[in-house]
């Protein structure tokens, strides 16, 4: 068949041109001609039998079936880079880079207990952090941005892997001032109704598990204004007073919510799945395998999700 002439050079030039809008621009990417980029891409055109490019005065426009096929080529290229990636890792053995992403309730509590344990180890071994939304930790891992992440299972999406790790039970977070601190039994759901609530933006996993739950009540009372993007955010909305939020254990423990009181709530009691994100179907480095297993063997037993060891050595 002729596409077995088309190689990854072919693709490359092709996303270069797509992103850039510019055979110029694509070019100095490239670190190549611009008469050379031109041939390449006229060579795919004609093994697929199809144009790729309408070209104006101003601007290279992707064809309606370029279009199409972009995602694709984006994938083929991502996948042949992680993989090369992998292979480089090996040969590195005790030496390299791990990429990670995680929400920032599982920072300070899960992940720098299992990074100070793996650098004991292999203190030759660098690692990046990033931390953000359940939607960002997802996407970083979808892209390829990181080598896995750590977050609540929000868009489920098809093309990632998701473990649980973490089980983390609500609770109500509140001034000490508030009326529900002179309730002296066990707080439930029920008891929320009549009082103001921040609820956090439902791009984040304990946002949008709550909305996801009706039956729990909090998305009566919360309207727009009552929404905080961020524990930072929500902390600055919860000092103004008379104001009560709904979060996981670990939620509360980050940063200056620490402050305000929290008691789990009953009635149901409700737990929040925190999961290891990784790519279907891709192999991890022996680096980033190493940090995955000492995550693994560190995480608190109050907050370890039942069945974890035995389900990431299937996983592994």
């Amino acid at each position: 068949m002729a596409t077995r002439k088309i190689s990854l050079r072919h693709l490359r030039c092709f996303v270069a041109v797509a992103d850039t809008g510019s055979f110029t621009l694509a070019a100095a990417r490239l670190y190549q001609t611009q008469s050379s980029l031109t041939a390449t891409i006229q060579q795919f055109e004609e093994e697929v039998g199809l144009k790729l490019f309408d070209r104006t005065t101003r601007r290279v426009v992707m064809t309606a079936d370029a279009a199409r096929f972009k995602p694709v080529a984006d994938r083929v290229l991502q996948d042949f880079d992680t993989a090369v990636g992998d292979l480089q890792a090996i040969s590195l053995s005790h030496r390299g880079h791990a990429r990670i992403a995680a929400v920032p309730s599982m920072v300070e509590h899960v992940l720098t207990p299992a990074l100070a344990a793996f650098q004991r180890s292999y203190p030759d071994i660098t690692i990046s952090v990033s931390d953000g939304s359940s939607d960002k930790v997802e996407r970083a891992v979808l892209s390829g941005e990181v080598d896995f992440g750590i977050a609540s299972r929000l868009n489920n999406f098809p093309d990632l892997a998701y473990l649980p790790i973490v089980g983390d039970r609500f609770g109500v977070l509140f001034p000490a001032d508030h009326p529900l601190g002179s309730i002296d039994r066990s707080l439930r759901w029920s008891d929320l109704a009549e009082f103001k609530t921040i609820s956090l933006a439902n791009d984040t996993g304990i946002g949008a598990f709550l909305d996801a739950h009706p039956a729990l009540g909090m998305h009566h009372h919360a309207s727009l204004t009552d929404r905080a993007s961020s524990t930072t955010s929500l902390f600055a909305m919860l000092t103004l007073g008379g104001r009560i939020s709904v979060l996981p254990e670990l939620a509360m423990q980050s940063g200056p919510l620490k402050k305000f009181l929290f008691r789990e709530l009953t009635d149901p009691v409700v737990t929040r799945e925190v999961c290891l994100i990784t790519r279907q179907l891709r192999s991890f480095s022996p680096n980033t395998q190493r940090l995955v297993d000492a995550l693994i063997e560190t995480i608190p037993c109050d907050y370890r999700w039942e069945g974890i060891r035995d389900e990431h050595n299937q996983a592994a």
